[in-house]
């Protein structure tokens, strides 16, 4: 095997945790709505959007904070959660790319 063909199966493999995040409707729709928040929501605001739990959200959160999708800012006694897709966006669009120049 191509040590081309070596690096982008890898590439496939650091995106795992990537893509597992992003196969769930509840965190797709909190990454969207964070979008549309530049400024940050907290738990409670978020939990007012969707049907779910406040532990829920919470947990849904803390997954996509773990993988880098999102990060919190204390204000005050509350979290407020922001996007920071930035580096796991990055990843996928190279994971793409390599794929699309294998294909090639």
């Amino acid at each position: 095997m191509s040590q081309q063909i070596e690096h982008v199966l890898q590439q496939f493999k650091d995106c795992i945790p990537l893509l597992e995040v992003l196969t769930d409707e509840n965190r797709q729709a909190i990454i969207m709505l964070l979008a549309q928040n530049k400024s940050g929501l907290n738990v409670n605001t978020i939990s007012g959007h969707m049907n779910l739990s406040r532990p829920a959200v919470s947990h849904h959160l803390k997954v996509l904070k773990q993988s880098g999708f999102i990060k919190s800012e204390k204000k005050g006694v509350e979290n407020y959660y922001v996007l920071t897709v930035r580096k796991p966006l990055e990843q996928l669009k190279s994971l793409i790319t390599a794929v699309e120049d294998e294909c090639k």
